[in-house]
């Protein structure tokens, strides 16, 4: 039986399967190292960035420290007394319900006290208060950004790792009103340190307490001898102010 010439077409085709397929082609050498180069040079802007993320953790953390001196002294300069302190604060500020100072120009209270519910009923005395009364007087006056009433009102700010920013009379070796910043990586309390004084943690006007647990109490802690630089330690600075 003759076969039409559409069916002998049909089985050369079958007859030769792999015919028609294309060889595969892999990567040059030259593709390769692009390839490698690229990926080199997108690694290295990842770092690069990370770098200056952390430089520009470190200015803001030096800034906070000249800035809250600034406003302090600025403050004292306008109303003679230490914000905190204030003991004409009330009057001053009779329409706000601020709550005044003793007087005795000593700071009460610690850098890390917890926030009242509400600031115009909190206690302040020559044993406590005044250290949250301090942000509640600077942002009364101006001189520091944040709420002048209601219930944050006398809560202290925060830095870029959640640590608290706060102040209190004498610790970490220093005398004096001090301003402490909490639970910083190494990396950043090197810089701050670099920047603002002596390269030493335990010497100058800025020293460094070691913390286990975030906004941890200075006590009678003394600074640490050297800084160690890796992740999973933090420090507390704190200045003179």
């Amino acid at each position: 039986m003759n076969r039409s010439n559409s069916d002998r077409y049909r089985l050369m085709r079958r007859s030769a399967p792999h015919a028609s397929r294309s060889p595969q082609r892999g990567y040059t050498l030259l593709e390769l190292a692009t390839v490698l180069v690229v990926a080199g040079l997108l690694f290295g802007s990842v770092l690069r960035g990370m770098e200056m993320v952390d430089q520009a953790r470190i200015r803001d953390t030096a800034a906070d420290f000249n800035a809250l001196s600034s406003a302090h002294l600025a403050y004292y300069d306008r109303y003679k007394a230490l914000p905190g302190d204030d003991p004409n604060a009330a009057r001053r500020w009779a329409s706000a319900s601020a709550r005044e100072g003793t007087g005795d120009g000593v700071l009460s209270g610690n850098y890390n006290d917890l926030p009242p519910a509400n600031p115009a009923t909190m206690t302040v005395d020559a044993s406590t208060g005044e250290s949250l009364n301090f942000w509640w007087h600077l942002r009364l006056a101006g001189f520091l950004v944040g709420p002048a009433g209601g219930p944050t009102a006398a809560t202290p700010p925060v830095n870029a790792f959640g640590g608290v920013i706060g102040v209190q009379t004498g610790g970490a070796g220093l005398i004096g009103l001090i301003a402490c910043s909490s639970y910083l990586p190494g990396k950043i309390a090197i810089g701050t340190e670099t920047l603002l004084d002596d390269g030493r943690p335990d010497t100058g006007t800025l020293r460094a307490l070691r913390e286990t647990a975030p906004n941890q109490s200075l006590g009678a802690g003394l600074p640490v001898s050297a800084y160690v630089e890796n992740a999973a330690t933090r420090y507390v600075l704190c200045r003179g102010l």
